[in-house]
């Protein structure tokens, strides 16, 4: 099974790049202001709407950057594909995950979450605020474009002409459409199943690699291609993320998720 993600006892902080993606949906400033309160020290920091998504698309609320954007990212980072990177969020949140997606995706190979999140972890690591002063890098991403579907694709999967199931990590009254507090259209994309990411963790952290394990063991046939989905494509980063510890060994995201599914095409309803 693969590792996403690390306990904070496993961590050699001397040895790591940190990334700091602490965020609040409800509040667009809270993340950034957390990172200038304090931070791991050497951290660096990635907004989810300033750096991980391309705001200016209409193809979903958290719309995937481009190829050049995140190749730009990373190298304004100075960030090299065979660093040792810890992300990190406030904990049990999905923001570091989908920072964890886009890195597999630029093919970075030593990428890890931390289990815990900042505020289990702050008074074991040191803490700065100040920004660590960073030298450009000139990396080439190796891009591993199998992990990412978009809508076109998922079309495909619906039609039954590309293998795979769909996963919606979404709470189960949305996915079966009983109501729908976000996006105008309630219901879910054709031929999905349903798994709540909130499942995945508690007390503030994510699951243990075999509870992970115990909890997915029957979303669907592991044998078979998955893709995860959600609302707006950040909160299917922990479902990707949960499938691959589990022991899915062909794990796929639509960053795009239902909230780029609904622009043009129909959903079902349970």
């Amino acid at each position: 099974m693969t590792n996403v993600f690390i306990n904070w006892e496993d961590v050699q902080p001397e040895k790591v790049r940190f990334i700091d993606t602490r965020f609040d949906l409800a509040n667009k400033t809270a993340g950034p202001n957390m990172y200038k309160e304090g931070h791991l020290e050497g951290a660096i920091y990635w907004d989810l709407e300033q750096d991980l998504s391309d705001m200016t698309s209409n193809k979903g609320r958290h719309p995937m950057i481009s190829k050049d954007k995140m190749t730009e990212l990373c190298r304004q980072a100075g960030l090299q594909l065979d660093d040792a990177i810890i992300v990190y969020d406030q904990g049990a949140s999905p923001f570091a995950l989908r920072a964890y997606f886009l890195l597999e995706w630029a093919g970075f190979t030593n990428v890890y979450v931390l289990r815990e999140g900042y505020e289990a972890v702050k008074g074991l690591f040191p803490i700065s605020k100040e920004e660590p002063e960073i030298s450009l890098s000139d990396t080439e991403p190796n891009w591993n474009d199998a992990i990412y579907l978009d809508v076109e694709d998922v079309k495909k999967v619906v039609a039954g002409e590309l293998e795979g199931q769909l996963v919606d990590a979404r709470a189960a009254f949305r996915f079966k459409g009983e109501s729908e507090p976000i996006d105008p259209i309630a219901g879910h994309i054709p031929t999905a199943v349903n798994f709540d990411w909130e499942q995945l963790k508690e007390g503030g952290k994510f699951l243990e690699k075999e509870m992970l394990a115990e909890q997915m063991q029957h979303v669907t046939d592991k044998n078979k291609p998955v893709i995860a989905y959600c609302g707006s494509g950040v909160t299917a980063a922990p479902l990707y993320a949960g499938l691959k510890e589990a022991g899915y060994s062909n794990v796929k995201l639509y960053v795009g998720s239902y909230s780029d599914w609904i622009r043009e095409n129909e959903v079902e309803q349970d």
